[in-house]
């Protein structure tokens, strides 16, 4: 080999020497970041779990707001709080899940760091000693080492020694720079993940508090529930055996009228004050409003109940007056019906008055159309102020809105 080639494989040799400690790290190590992307990827799972169930239960809320808007039955509030509780439920449910899933990841994490950190202050160690060694030696250490080598051989071999010597010397730099960038992720991840446990804690104690109220308000509607439909069963009982002792005093009366139209001396029987040219021009026993029609009705609560005849909203006091003229054949209180007034028109047909706050006729009293039986009462808890009002043509209740002037 000639000088001149020789001096140039050492120029080259140099470059390349001096190279290996100017270049520059670009590439971090990505050690932590795997377990960090884990974690938020299970969280960010669990959360949008929570983020569904809070939705189902707003809707549940805006439900129950619109019950409580409008006209609904407690068994209705009753069903909505346990779909609401039952909501609740899994939502804590979750939330525990949740806190499960962040102190798992708490305890991965710490012990991550603790790792991390020994590990660097290992790595910082030998890079220390490593940098002591290189000032001791001086920066044209390895120049030297290279240049008085005596054979080409011998200039490779030694080429070879300090190209490992600078990759490792440079991998450990890299290490070091990947687990300082690896401790700074795990401590932002445990401080998000503390952060999440606070938040979770207090979360799950407003649930759990919710939960408990839930729970309350559907057992006392539940309790409510139940006893208004015992009431109301009891109500339904009672007002269908007025209604029989209604039915009873007026077949009892067809009875005896038609005894005596049978009887050999009977007299004719007078005319009934009500005629077929009356359907829709009676005038009305009270003005007002109709509360309930004749018929069945479904109640709120699901029940139902069966009207014999309307229900004529008015206001306590307001006076009730004879749709024709008749005979009063009842004037007392029939239980559910309140203090009543049956009038007889003959022929068969008859006209109720029930719920009334006062009674101005008496019984066997003879009155003209429009006399004043009594006033408007307010004997059922149930409804307002009415009055209850049937007609019996030949003892047959019917809708009475067919008779009255102007249906409503």
């Amino acid at each position: 080999m000639t000088h001149g080639v020789w001096r140039a494989c050492r120029r080259s040799l140099l470059t390349a020497l001096l190279g290996w400690w100017w270049v520059p790290s670009a590439v971090r190590a990505q050690t932590g970041s795997g377990a960090a992307a884990n974690a938020e990827q299970r969280l960010r799972q669990q959360q949008d779990e929570l983020d569904k169930l809070r939705r189902e239960r707003s809707a549940l809320e805006a439900k129950m707001a619109e019950l409580q808007r409008s006209a609904r039955t407690l068994a209705d509030e009753v069903n909505n709080l346990e779909a609401q509780r039952q909501a609740t439920a899994r939502l804590v449910t979750a939330l525990d899940q949740q806190l499960e899933t962040i102190t798992v990841e708490v305890t991965r994490a710490g012990a991550g760091l603790m790792r991390a950190e020994g590990e660097l202050e290992n790595k910082r160690g030998a890079l220390q000693r490593r940098m002591v060694e290189i000032y001791k030696r001086g920066i044209l250490y390895d120049v030297e080492a290279m240049l008085s080598a005596q054979s080409f051989a011998g200039l490779v071999a030694r080429y070879k020694y300090l190209h490992e010597l600078a990759l490792h010397d440079r991998s450990l730099v890299r290490r070091v720079e990947g687990l300082r960038d690896q401790i700074i992720s795990q401590r932002l991840l445990l401080v998000r993940l503390q952060d999440e446990v606070e938040r979770n804690r207090s979360e799950k104690s407003r649930e759990a508090r919710r939960l408990a109220d839930l729970e309350s308000r559907r057992q006392r509607n539940l309790t409510v529930v139940q006893r208004s439909a015992a009431q109301t069963r009891e109500r339904l009982t009672q007002l269908a055996r007025d209604e029989a002792k209604v039915a009873g005093v007026i077949a009892s009366l067809e009875t005896v009228r038609r005894r005596a139209e049978m009887s050999p001396n009977a007299r004719p029987a007078a005319p009934s004050s009500i005629r077929t040219s009356d359907l829709g021009k009676l005038d009305w026993p009270v003005d007002g409003t109709i509360l309930y029609r004749f018929g069945r009705v479904i109640n709120p609560n699901n029940t139902t109940t069966r009207w014999n005849g309307i229900g004529i909203g008015a206001s306590v006091g307001t006076a009730v007056r004879s749709i024709a003229a008749g005979e009063v054949v009842l004037a007392d209180n029939v239980g559910t019906y309140g203090p009543t007034v049956i009038v007889q028109h003959g022929g068969g047909d008859y006209s109720v008055y029930g719920s009334l706050a006062r009674i101005d006729v008496r019984k066997g009293q003879q009155i003209p159309k429009g006399q004043a039986l009594g006033t408007v009462g307010a004997t059922d808890p149930d409804l307002p102020p009415h009055l209850h009002f049937e007609i019996r043509p030949k003892g047959r209740s019917v809708d009475p809105l067919e008779w009255l002037r102007g249906q409503r």
